[in-house]
């Protein structure tokens, strides 16, 4: 096994503007750069991180080498791949390491997540979630103009058809998944014999090439305790390797079989025939999944580590057992569990107000004063990012790059 090292020029490299049809290589902001952009304070590349105006985004890079470390090495020993999502960080320089750590692609929910992950170089890219209205299937199609490795996803035999005329209007074949139900009723259509006759009628119509099949079980991801974990996972996505082995049986190109998640990573490869897990948060890690319990550990899951924070200044320190930040659900969301303050015990974090987030104190380990600063690790991280426009690469307590979150807000 190799380890995977990422050098500090690669970490210090971001995506910058661009169109669709003109990939760019990625770069990142100076300091320089970013003092035009607005901000009557710019952070500097090499400013200590509790400099930063706050609320802002950071991300550990010592932390997110070793989740990228981690996750290779899993999926490398069980003979399976990784297809990450970047719904999870929408941040092109995130999905350029993770390609670089031997990711056999990248995963998105929205067709304009997809153009800007494209727009910003990444070139392997899976659509998960099938596009149904004309304007969406007409962006699919112009996308995959540009883009040799954009495959999209589809779940029934009218769309199927709709994919088959947009793409013969638009001079190109269009790489398609069948996307399979995982007994949850949310996307993809009924495993067995229906995703079987999706996949023959893909497989005939013109301008459509068909790659395989699709079937993540979100459900599964958040089970708590590892084993009822694992016999959920096992059982839940059992229809869909039948219908593989359908597919195969009909001569039907099954080169990908996507699914799984950061929940089950270390699981999916016992469901057969499975090529590769669409994970996402292991980048990051949040407080859901730190309390869903691994196989080395039934309460906490430690296999990844949290390197994702906010950081917020104390606004309010005068009222006895209780403080009051700036990091409140514009900041934080106001998902549950709530947000965790890093490093420090007895303390219940909340950011249900708009603007401001509450510290209460419970034989805590310290007491705050107005002015101080502290990290939060965060409540589910997808939503999270989408707040921000921008993160901050750090390692150790300084700032070694500014990542536009190019993806923020797509979601169309």
């Amino acid at each position: 096994m190799t380890s995977f090292t990422v050098s500090r020029r690669r970490f210090i490299q971001t995506a910058g503007a661009a169109s669709v049809l003109a990939p760019t290589a990625v770069k990142g902001y100076s300091g320089a750069e970013m003092a035009p952009m607005g901000s009557l304070q710019a952070p500097q590349v090499g400013m200590s991180k509790w400099e930063l105006d706050t609320p802002s985004l950071c991300v550990d890079l010592h932390a997110l080498e070793a989740n990228l470390t981690t996750m290779q090495r899993t999926v490398s020993t069980n003979g399976i791949a990784s297809r990450p999502h970047a719904k999870t960080h929408k941040c092109p320089a995130i999905a350029r390491l993770q390609l670089e750590a031997g990711a056999v692609g990248i995963c998105t929910a929205k067709i304009s997540e997809a153009v800007a992950m494209f727009a910003h170089g990444i070139e392997q890219l899976l659509m998960t979630t099938t596009n149904v209205t004309p304007f969406k299937i007409e962006r699919a199609m112009s996308l995959r103009k540009s883009c040799a490795g954009f495959i999209q996803a589809t779940d029934t035999p009218e769309n199927a058809r709709l994919l088959s005329e947009a793409a013969q209007a638009a001079g190109v074949v269009a790489d398609v998944v069948v996307d399979v139900d995982s007994g949850g009723h949310r996307t993809g259509i009924t495993p067995g014999q229906p995703a079987l006759a999706l996949a023959q009628l893909i497989d005939e119509l013109p301008g459509l090439r068909l790659r395989g099949l699709l079937c993540y079980d979100g459900g599964s991801q958040h089970v708590k305790g590892f084993e009822a974990r694992r016999t959920r996972t096992l059982e839940r996505l059992s229809p869909a390797t039948e219908t593989k082995l359908l597919m195969d049986r009909s001569g039907l190109n099954t080169e990908i079989f996507s699914g799984g998640g950061t929940g089950t990573y270390n699981i999916d490869h016992e469901t057969a025939g499975l090529t590769d897990v669409q994970v996402g948060s292991y980048v990051f890690m949040d407080a859901q999944y730190l309390s869903i319990g691994g196989a080395s550990n039934d309460e906490v899951y430690s296999d990844f580590e949290p390197s994702l924070t906010i950081l917020a200044t104390v606004l309010n320190a005068q009222y006895e057992g209780r403080a009051t930040t700036d990091a409140g659900a514009k900041a934080c969301t106001i998902n549950q569990p709530w947000p965790i303050v890093k490093g420090e015990t007895g303390m219940i974090y909340r950011s249900g107000s708009d603007e401001f987030g509450s510290i209460r104190y419970q034989d805590s380990s310290r007491i705050y004063g107005v002015g101080d600063k502290l990290e939060l690790i965060v409540s589910h991280c997808d939503p999270v990012v989408n707040l921000y426009n921008e993160m901050y690469a750090v390692r150790g307590d300084v700032v070694e790059a500014v990542w536009p979150i190019a993806a923020r807000g797509l979601s169309t």
